[in-house]
This record gives C-alpha cells, sequence and structure tokens, in this order.
C-alpha cells in the first residue's frame, strides 16, 4: 500500500465550523424581496373519489396570489405518480390544491376556505388482503409487469399487484431433499421514515425572461433540474437548480414534492415562492420505507453448508407504483453461496403513504429476514454463528443470486475480524443478557461524476464539482486534491457549483459518491498536473521526462538544486504563459462494482418484567476498500447504528384506516442518546480493485445488518425468537408472556 501524506488521515471536515456556528444555510433559510409563502391542501382520507372541488373562496381571500390544482399541472406524461390529485385521492395527506399568499398565515387560512367533496371509498391497507383476487383495486389502469426469468409480460386485468418477478436456478426441491435440516419462517418489518432533522423546503425565484432558479434539499440537483423542465414543459437550460445544505436525507430526499408545484405558484404569480413542510406533513406527504412480508425456507446439511433457499418477498409500495423488491432480494441473498434458489417478489400498491428509499433499501428488510433465518440454522446445528457463516460465505470468483460475479471481495476478512474481536471479549454476565451477530452486503450504485480543477494564481487549488455533500465527501474529495499536489489543505477550496456553473454529477445515494468522484477527481489532477509539467519544462529547459514532482514542487533529475514550485507556475501561467491559465476536467462513468460487507455484533439486555430492551454494547465491522477519512467512515457506521437501532426496537408508521396516527417525533419514537451506547467500528481495508485508490462505498452497508443483529441478540439473552418489527416493549413483553 503506497505511503500517503493526506489520503487515509483523520482530517477534519472543511464544513464543520460553518456548521457548528450556524453559518450554514439550509434551504428554509434564503429569502428573497417580495417573496410569497405556498402552503399545500391534503386529503383528509386515505380513498376517496373527489366530486366537488372549489377554489373561488381561496382565491378571492386578500393576499391570495395564486391557487393551483391538478387541471393546472402543464405536462403531465412523465409524472407517476401526479403531484396533485385529480378525481380521486389514495392516501391520507395526498396533496389536493396548493396556494400562494403574502404570508403563511393567508396561505394556512386560504386553504380552509377551499371547498371539496369527498365519496369516501374503502381503504386497502394490508398488502395481502391488497392481493386478492376480490380486492378493491386502487387504480384500474394498473396491469402486473411480468418478469420470469428472462420473460417478460404484463398483465391482462386490472391488479393492485403493479411488479411481479420469478427467478432461480438448480433444483430447489432436490436441495432440500439432500437437506438434514429446513426451516421455514415468515418475517414482517413496518414502515419507517427517514429521520432527517430538516423538513422539506424549497424556494424558487422566475424572471423576466422565464428562467427558473430553484433553492432546494436534493440528493441530486441536476435531476430537480430535469424534474422541474419537465413539469413545466421548457427546456433544461431555462432551470437553474443552487446548492444548499442539507440537513439529513438518507434517500428520502430523492423525490421532490414540492419545488415542481413550488416552480408554478412562482410562475403564475411572477414572485418568488418559498415552501416549507411542517413536520406532519413531512411524515404523511414524503416517502418512507415501505412495509415488508418475507417468508423463507431453508435448508442446509448437519455439516452446515446451505442445499437450497426459497423465498417470497412482499413490499407494500403504498398509494402509487414502484419496482423495489428486486433489489432486495438480491442484496439479502447473495451473502452465501446458495446451490438451488427459488425467489418470488411482489411490489404491491395500498393506501398508505408512497414509500421510497431509505439508506441501503430494501437489503435491512431482507437482511432482516435472512440472517434471523441464519441465526435460527446455526442454532439447530449446534454451530457457532460467525463459523456457520465463514462456511458458507461468498468469496471472489462467486456469483449472485442474479447472476453477477464477484471480483475482489473481503467478506471472509471481515468475519475474520469479527472473530477476532469476539475472542478478546469478555462473555455477557448477567441475567437475561445475549448476544447476537449478522451480516450485510450491498453491491454499490453507479453513475456518472465530473469534476474540474482550477489552479489559483498563488498556487492555492479550487476544486468545483456538482455532487451533493450528504456524508463529508468535499473534506475526502480536497484530501485526494492535497495529496495530488502535495500542498496542504487549507490550499483547496472545494465548490459545490449549481448547474449551470458545475459539471454534472449523478445523484449521490447507494454508497457511490466518494467512490466515484475521487475517480473523476483523480483525473482532473492528472490532467492540471500534465499542463504544469509542460510548463515546468519549458521554464527549467528539460525535457518533461527529466522533472519529478513532490511537495508542490518540480525537480529536475540528478539537479536537487534546480526546481520551480506550483506557486510560482501558477503565477507564470496567469502572468506570461502562452498557454493561459491551468484548468482541468475529470469525469467518470458506471464503474465495475465495488462490493461491500459488513459484520455487526450486539450485546443486549431484556427486562422481563417491563419487555424493555437496552442494548449494551455494539461493534460494527465493514471492508471499506481504503479508508481516505477513517474518521467520516466511522462517523457514517455510527450513524447507520443508531438509525437501524430505531428501526429494530422503537420505529413504526402506525396506521388506522389508512391514515398515520403518530406524524411527529414524540409519538414516532426515535432513538437519543440515553437509547444508545458507544458503537465500535472496525476498519477492514480489503482494495476493489478500482483504480486510483481501491475506494468502496461506506453508507449503506453498517445500516444493512443492524435489525437483524438486534433480533439474534434478544433471541440469545431470551430464547425467544421475535419475527416482526419493530420488537418494542410491549412486543416483547407478550412473547415473554405467551412463551
Amino acid at each position: 500500500m503506497p505511503e500517503y501524506s493526506f489520503l487515509g488521515k483523520r482530517s477534519p471536515r472543511v464544513d464543520a465550523l460553518s456548521k457548528a456556528t450556524g453559518r450554514a444555510l439550509y434551504t428554509a433559510d434564503f429569502s428573497l424581496p417580495n417573496m410569497i409563502y405556498g402552503k399545500t391542501l391534503r386529503s383528509p382520507y386515505a380513498h376517496a373519489q373527489i366530486t366537488r372541488l372549489d377554489i373561488s373562496k381561496a382565491r378571492a381571500l386578500k393576499g391570495v396570489m395564486a391557487v393551483i390544482t391538478a387541471a393546472d399541472e402543464v405536462h403531465k406524461s412523465p409524472y407517476n405518480p401526479p403531484l396533485l390529485a385529480k378525481e380521486k385521492v389514495v392516501f391520507a395527506g395526498q396533496p389536493v390544491a396548493v396556494v400562494a399568499a403574502i404570508n403563511p398565515y393567508i396561505a394556512e387560512e386560504a386553504l380552509g376556505l377551499i371547498e371539496v367533496d369527498y365519496e369516501v371509498l374503502s381503504p386497502v391497507t394490508d398488502a395481502i388482503e391488497a392481493m386478492k383476487a376480490d380486492a378493491t383495486i386502487i387504480f384500474p389502469d394498473i396491469r402486473t409487469n411480468l418478469i420470469k426469468g428472462n420473460q417478460t409480460g404484463r398483465g391482462t386485468i386490472p391488479s393492485n399487484i403493479s411488479w411481479h418477478v420469478e427467478y432461480g436456478y438448480g433444483d430447489v426441491e432436490a436441495g432440500f431433499k439432500n437437506a438434514d435440516i429446513v426451516l421455514e419462517n415468515t418475517f414482517r418489518t413496518q414502515g419507517v421514515h427517514q429521520g432527517y432533522l430538516e423538513t422539506r423546503s424549497t424556494l424558487v425565484d422566475v424572471d423576466p425572461v422565464g428562467k427558473v432558479t430553484i433553492w432546494t434539499d436534493s440528493q441530486n440537483a441536476f435531476l430537480v433540474r430535469e424534474l422541474c423542465a419537465d413539469f413545466l414543459d421548457i427546456p433544461i437550460h431555462h432551470v437553474r437548480v443552487m446548492p444548499v445544505e442539507m440537513g439529513g436525507s438518507f434517500g428520502g430526499k430523492i423525490s421532490q414534492p414540492l419545488s415542481p408545484l413550488c416552480a408554478l405558484l412562482a410562475r403564475k404569480t411572477g414572485r418568488p415562492v418559498k415552501m416549507v413542510m411542517t413536520r406532519e406533513e413531512d411524515f404523511v406527504g414524503t416517502n418512507p420505507a415501505p412495509a415488508t412480508l418475507i417468508s423463507l425456507k431453508v435448508g442446509a446439511t448437519k455439516e452446515g453448508l446451505l442445499t437450497a433457499v426459497s423465498a417470497e418477498l412482499i413490499w407494500d409500495t403504498g398509494a402509487f407504483p414502484r419496482e423495489s423488491c428486486q433489489n432486495a432480494s438480491v442484496v439479502g441473498l447473495s451473502l452465501y453461496r446458495i446451490p438451488n434458489l427459488s425467489v418470488k417478489l411482489y411490489d404491491v400498491v395500498t393506501n398508505k403513504t408512497p414509500t421510497g428509499n431509505y439508506r441501503a433499501p430494501g437489503a435491512a428488510e431482507a437482511a432482516f429476514a435472512v440472517e434471523s433465518q441464519i441465526d435460527l440454522l446455526s442454532r439447530a446445528l449446534q454451530m457457532d454463528p460467525l463459523e456457520f457463516r465463514l462456511k458458507n460465505a461468498v468469496s471472489e470468483g462467486d456469483h449472485a443470486t442474479n447472476g453477477t460475479v464477484f471480483p475482489r471481495i473481503g467478506f471472509k476478512e471481515t468475519l475474520q475480524k469479527m472473530k477476532e474481536h469476539i475472542a478478546i471479549r469478555s462473555k455477557p454476565e448477567g441475567k437475561n443478557r445475549g448476544t447476537g451477530v449478522a451480516c450485510g452486503f450491498w453491491f454499490g450504485a453507479a453513475g456518472a461524476f465530473a469534476a474540474q480543477v482550477n489552479v489559483n494564481g498563488n498556487g492555492s487549488v479550487t476544486l468545483v464539482v456538482g455532487s451533493c455533500d450528504l456524508t463529508g465527501n468535499r473534506t475526502s474529495l480536497a484530501q485526494v486534491v492535497a495529496e495530488q499536489f502535495g500542498i496542504s489543505l487549507d490550499k483547496i477550496t472545494v465548490i459545490t457549483g449549481d448547474t449551470d456553473t458545475a459539471p454534472y454529477g449523478d445523484i449521490s445515494a447507494g454508497s457511490r459518491t466518494t467512490r466515484q468522484m475521487s475517480t473523476a477527481v483523480y483525473r482532473a489532477c492528472q490532467e492540471v498536473k500534465d499542463q504544469l509539467t509542460q510548463l515546468a519544462s519549458s521554464q527549467l529547459g528539460v525535457k518533461s521526462n527529466e522533472l519529478t514532482f513532490a511537495k508542490g514542487q518540480f525537480q529536475v533529475v540528478g539537479m536537487p538544486e534546480k526546481t520551480i514550485s506550483l506557486e510560482a507556475l501558477a503565477r507564470i501561467s496567469i502572468m506570461r504563459s502562452d498557454k493561459g491559465p491551468i484548468t482541468g476536467r475529470g469525469s467518470v462513468g458506471g464503474n465495475i462494482p465495488a462490493p461491500m460487507f459488513s459484520v455487526h455484533l450486539a450485546e443486549v439486555e431484556v427486562d422481563k418484567e417491563t419487555g424493555k430492551v437496552k442494548v449494551l454494547s455494539y461493534t460494527a465491522a465493514q471492508d471499506v476498500g481504503f479508508a481516505i477519512n477513517p474518521t467520516l467512515i466511522e462517523g457514517q457506521m455510527q450513524g447507520a447504528v443508531g438509525q437501524g437501532i430505531g428501526r429494530a426496537l422503537m420505529e413504526d408508521y402506525v396506521f388506522s384506516q389508512g391514515i398515520m396516527q403518530n406524524p411527529n417525533f414524540l409519538d414516532y419514537r426515535m432513538p437519543t442518546a440515553v437509547d444508545l451506547p458507544f458503537i465500535n467500528t472496525l476498519l477492514v481495508e480489503v482494495r476493489s480493485g478500482i483504480e486510483p485508490f481501491g475506494v468502496r462505498g461506506v453508507g449503506e452497508p453498517p445500516m444493512i445488518p443492524v435489525l437483524a443483529t438486534i433480533a439474534n441478540a434478544i433471541h440469545s439473552a431470551t430464547g425467544m425468537r421475535l419475527k416482526e418489527l419493530p420488537m418494542t416493549p410491549e412486543t416483547v413483553l407478550r412473547a415473554i408472556q405467551q412463551r
């Protein structure tokens, strides 16, 4: 491994001071002259026909500038789901109309003047019931999209099943016959919110010539530009999206529930419009993770080798269709060598809040089922849970369930790291205590990214990117630049540009941003270094291959006294060079996969009188490829574990007749510092093989195993196998009493 001066070091975040002092600006912090305010009227029903919608009184209210309904949407073809309900509402909280007024109080008053008559319909709130032949059909035009192996098709009758996928290989029945033990179980998870602190917000201004400028929370500014341009039916270069800081996202801010509508209000009124969701609106009007039902049948020999797996995964996608569960099945089932496999997948629409992405979408739910089942198998065979996993773990050359052949991976090394950690730990002491282990896998997304590096006249460097910084990647990218030029971090400025000025950056999601952006930045730096080398060659009167470059200085080989600094070259490039200022560009497309694996250990104590589960200690091991900044990686891992503990023990969308009953942080319980132990991290560095640094993604893998790790620890402490989340004190106590 090369010796680095800046990479692999614990450099402080470049944005730490601005965020700690409150100087960082989020969307809701921005204001413009003559700005007005937008508010949304939402359906109180989960399923109902709109028989009358009268906005005349709201429009007549003094101070109201515009009222918009579905009839005002300019370009509807790409929108599924629609932004405003038309003729029918399909979830409680669905937008029916939006209002813009000179202040938020008048806008709120105007909402109360909009008259809507509903014919309430029976809501479909359970995915299993929604799949039945006699179920109420939510969307008469939905036909099931079918994928069976290499065959694709579409159903012929209306259905609430939007996607049905089947795949597999081998002879599953023969595999079960060859097994010494076969276990069947069904596992259920509930919908959960991403839990970000900053609610959704947008500010839009439209200038006199029709240029639309947008400030909004988003994981991809270029996607916002495309969505809004399409919605307004204007070219994308007529839309400019400005970068802002984000108060958390975790996949929840990929969708844009406000920006297109806010842009339409701004265009209609000719005034800047700001829209900010309340916390309740954020719960009911955004896109939480879906509820799931996963049934597994797994066979193994007495020696602990898997022989066959049969799986059925049902995803409750809420009120609008989306293809969500196929990726979950792949990442959930691909950790182990499975000789015979059969998988059936269903995405089902119901009259509940439409779902979206949440940190490793679908993977944590799938791992909850798979890793709980693996734990049960290892206990039934009286094998150590880690040894069972080591015996079946995939390695380089094995294939994932979708046929992808694994490149170099560090799963076994990560398992071994955890095994060594467990060996030096003391065993749990005291009553009702137990430990659990579980594993997680994430392929990692790919995308298109570009970077621009500009050398300033004093030798400092400015890096311009278009990718959103959700995890501190501006710091990691600054370290890449510092390493390439041998200059200190305080001479590097990282700018996240707007969509008119920055090079393209794909969506910051899927554990791809630092992995791919580091390559784009590296390539931009190489282009700059080539230009610097040519300039240094002409200034020193030698050939380019006679120069070395280190610590910000060129030197002639064998002549240590003959040097020229980066600062001097930068000054020459601006003042005297015929080639002009030095700037470089680098880009990267879809990289080969850099699979990521994590292994977790938890120790819990269960109070058998109250059912409360206390997490006493937690350790997360993960193959990170190469840790550009270990502190940032550890923070990612610790934050993900905290979220996972919340999902395992307390978080839940509670519905009654499709209406959310707990849309606030008082009733929607999330973990606080008193609920979490110190989270120990173990970094494993098995280079991915992807140049230049062998980096792997980080953000998704530490979320994936947490749910199963906690469930397995509770089983160890009590002997009870809980198969449904969240494992609240009431749930645990009920299981204790029934047992």
